[in-house]
């Protein structure tokens, strides 16, 4: 079953690996302006920004959609 979803980009990458990546190619401060929320201006760590992003669909889904279109 791992053609469940071929079209979808984000298939297989974890919520960590695209945070993470968005992080070591933007850094925090751009990040925050890219994406305004507050886990990612106020003591930011993936963890933090983890575990917001996991209550709050409207912000992952600002966050996918910025990895999208930076990868």
């Amino acid at each position: 079953m791992s053609d469940a979803q071929p079209r979808n980009p984000l298939h297989g990458l974890t919520l960590e690996n695209i945070v993470t990546k968005l992080v070591e190619h933007y850094g925090w401060a751009e990040l925050a302006r890219q994406v305004d929320i507050n886990c990612f201006k106020t003591d930011p760590s993936v963890k933090s920004s983890l575990k917001f992003l996991r209550k709050m669909p409207w912000a992952r889904k600002q966050v996918e959609e910025l990895y999208l279109a930076t990868f």
